[in-house]
């Protein structure tokens, strides 16, 4: 449900392309986003790995951005991590693959960027941006590794969607005005019955293990809360979008906001029962 009241912030250099008039455009878009992520997934191996490190670094890139960071500074913290981005490489490409020593190396590449930049928030966005790219990866492998990651990454696109034509049609009252004006508990409801009828849908159809279909509702919530909370990160910042690289969009972080604490749940959801049994 659109906001009538005017923006606090400057127009972005891609709003012609964010008006009522183009929500065809941008719906355009979104359904090409979502077909590059999909043919990435199918493929797997190194085409996956290479989309979620070019995701990463502008991920990176954005958070920078956010912190106002100088442009030297930015690059130093992306440089940091790459280092455990190249690890999370096919194990053909890097002889074996280590996932939880690839955590450990985001743990260290946000140590590292903490006491060199001495900015505590820069440091944390290579958490941010490294944990649901591990994670994701960490999903494809394994053997069931298409359904995993794609329940992951679907259940928050089935939010968002369902969010989006909830809100608009019903709308009601605001879920968190101060942070996001246009969002409405009515769109938060619709956002999980979509993400929960996905999940049954994949466990009907697809033999998603019940555990994880039934979570699906609850990460739905939480993918609505990754995305109050880089609203947050917005406000503070006094933008109005992290970025402009998806014309209509808005930044990367724009996009998977809601992905990033979904993913490394989701990951979790996957491993423990493997631990356990």
């Amino acid at each position: 449900m659109s906001d009538s009241s005017p923006s606090p912030f400057p127009p972005t250099p891609d709003a012609a392309l964010r008006t009522p008039s183009n929500l065809r455009l941008r719906m355009i878009a979104s359904v090409a986003m979502i077909a590059v992520a999909s043919v990435a997934l199918i493929l797997g191996d190194i085409a996956f790995w290479l989309l979620a490190v070019v995701v990463a670094l502008f991920m990176m890139a954005e958070w920078g951005d956010l912190q106002k960071v100088p442009p030297k500074t930015k690059r130093l913290a992306q440089f940091a991590l790459s280092v455990p981005l190249a690890t999370m490489a096919p194990a053909w490409l890097i002889l074996e693959t280590h996932d939880f020593f690839t955590l450990g190396l985001v743990a260290g590449a946000a140590f590292f960027v903490a006491i060199v930049t001495r900015l505590p928030r820069l440091a944390l966005g290579v958490a941010y941006c490294g944990l649901p790219v591990l994670a994701l990866v960490f999903l494809r492998r394994q053997d069931d590794g298409l359904l995993y990651a794609f329940w992951a990454m679907a259940l928050v696109w089935a939010c968002d969607i369902g969010a989006f034509f909830a809100g608009r049609s019903i709308g009601g009252p605001k879920l968190a005005p101060r942070l996001s004006p246009n969002k409405t508990w009515a769109g938060l409801g619709g956002g999980v019955i979509a993400a929960g009828a996905l999940g049954l849908l994949l466990w009907a159809e697809a033999g998603l293990p019940a555990l994880l279909a039934g979570m699906s509702p609850l990460l739905a919530v939480l993918a609505q809360a990754g995305d109050l909370y880089e609203s947050w990160l917005k406000r503070v910042a006094g933008v109005k979008d992290s970025g402009n690289v998806l014309p209509g969009h808005g930044g990367v972080l724009d996009r998977i906001d809601g992905l990033v604490p979904v993913a490394p749940v989701a990951a979790l959801l996957v491993v423990i029962p493997q631990i356990l049994s």
